[in-house]
């Protein structure tokens, strides 16, 4: 708006003030109709809209503030700046209550003038987009988002502004944060959506059978390829491929995939030619790339080459009231599936979705809100109705915390022995829990924080700590 487009209705009595004003406005790249009385500005702003209002209070047919508080609320209502004599700021604050975004106090320099005016401008601008959002995603829901905080506001317009867009994202967040959901939002809103949205999930793939399952193969190539296999990126032609947990790929295949995103040509496994292929790469971690990339874990130049278009998405616990919007929409659709008749939550319930952790993230509210339309029945889910929440390693549940008609707590069982000597502590019991469950899951580190209710990094950051206290 800071061009010849805006449109700023300036309004001022004295002639040589006003040619002095629109000549600096104008030099600014700022376009300007100058007004000597409030009726030639009342007959302005109903034939025109204007970006901007520079209103002089002291007017010869009448007080600008009252000309500010007229036009407060009707369809005529511009976002001004006012300029005032007053030494004293009582009209300025006046005229700031009755709506105006700045005030200027006279004599004010040229670069006061643009400075002033410029801001204003963005501010009026940034404010039209965030109705604009509001508006759009007005029921809190985006694509199969759920969800009207700022956190993911911010994240519906990255996904907007990409979606047509080659270029490939890198989405990271917590599991259960809805990676995949992310992803599939930007393929529906883009010019791809008619295409094939090919989702694979690196960490659940033997590592040996990934380059496969990525590029294809040939029959007899390798043993147990019976018959010629197409891969994911040829089978995503046109379309996207959705590269999930990406920080689980060993380092071999890392330079494989780079070579792919410089190239678009994919090698299947056992042929002699490339082929090249159309699509469109997003990819996500749960992990912290840059850790991995530090680490050695993670190529650096396959991370830059993906993170052109980085979207974060916010745990759940940061999101605010999206908690219970959430809710309620996975109860609704839950109850129709068990033929209940749950029509929300009450206070408590409520108090309990705000105050806990969520340290599954989305996928553990559905868990959660599936068991209690499954076991319960109702016109309201109440606390007495959740299943115990247990919550992140070390981390409170918030079970303890005080809620109203909160559910008793437990007492605290008897601490346990290590080695048979002297009691653990805290940090060693969190620690051999860890290391037990990843033995059950035969050293599958993704499947034991699975099994915990945590994040695989968690467990990776975890077990980083540990190392390092042993070394020193």
């Amino acid at each position: 708006m800071t061009t010849l487009e805006s449109k700023i209705l300036l309004i001022e009595d004295v002639l040589s003030m006003a040619l002095l004003y629109e000549k600096q406005l104008n030099l600014a790249g700022l376009g300007v109709k100058s007004v000597e009385t409030l009726a030639a500005a009342r007959e302005a702003i109903k034939e025109e809209n204007y970006d901007l209002l520079l209103l002089d209070l002291n007017l010869p047919d009448g007080d600008g503030l009252s000309f500010l508080e007229e036009i407060q609320g009707t369809p005529n209502e511009t976002p001004a700046i006012v300029i005032t004599a007053d030494s004293s700021l009582n009209n300025a604050v006046h005229a700031m209550k009755l709506g105006a975004l700045d005030y200027l106090v006279k004599p004010f320099s040229e670069s006061r003038l643009i400075t002033t005016v410029n801001n204003t401008l963005e501010r009026v601008m940034l404010r039209e987009q965030i109705d604009t959002l509001r508006q759009t995603h007005q029921s809190g829901s985006f694509h199969d988002f759920i969800g009207s905080s700022s956190s993911m506001q911010r994240v519906y317009r990255t996904i907007e502004n990409v979606a047509a867009s080659k270029a490939t994202v890198f989405i990271t967040g917590a599991s259960g944060t809805g990676k995949e959901l992310c992803a599939e939002a930007i393929h529906k809103a883009g010019p791809r959506a008619k295409k094939p949205f090919i989702p694979v999930n690196c960490a659940a793939i033997p590592h040996d059978l990934l380059e496969s399952e990525l590029f294809g193969h040939l029959k007899g190539s390798f043993t147990g390829a019976i018959s010629n296999r197409e891969g994911a990126a040829r089978a995503a032609e046109g379309g996207t491929l959705f590269l999930d947990e990406m920080c689980e790929l060993d380092l071999t295949l890392q330079k494989k995939l780079l070579r792919f995103l410089q190239t678009s040509m994919v090698h299947p496994v056992g042929a002699s030619q490339p082929e090249h292929v159309d699509v469109r790469v997003i990819c996500a971690t749960n992990r912290n790339p840059i850790e991995e990339v530090r680490a050695g874990r993670f190529r650096e130049d396959l991370y830059f080459r993906l993170n052109v278009v980085p979207i974060a998405l916010p745990p759940l616990n940061a999101r605010g009231q999206d908690v219970i919007e959430i809710a309620s929409s996975f109860l609704t659709k839950f109850s129709e599936e068990e033929g209940k008749q749950f029509q929300g939550f009450d206070a408590g319930a409520q108090a309990l979705l705000m105050s806990y952790n969520w340290p599954g993230n989305v996928r553990e509210l559905q868990n959660t809100i599936r068991n209690m339309a499954v076991l319960h029945d109702g016109e309201v889910i109440t606390q007495e109705m959740f299943p115990p929440l247990e919550g992140e390693l070390g981390s409170l549940s918030p079970i303890s915390q005080e809620i109203p008609n909160s559910i008793p707590m437990q007492q605290p069982s008897q601490a346990i022995n290590l080695e048979g000597n002297s009691l653990a502590t805290l940090a060693e019991l969190e620690k051999k829990i860890i290391e037990d469950r990843i033995e059950a899951f035969s050293g599958s580190i993704p499947k034991a924080a699975d099994s915990l209710g945590v994040s695989p990094s968690t467990i990776y950051r975890k077990k980083e700590d540990w190392l390092k206290k042993e070394a020193v």
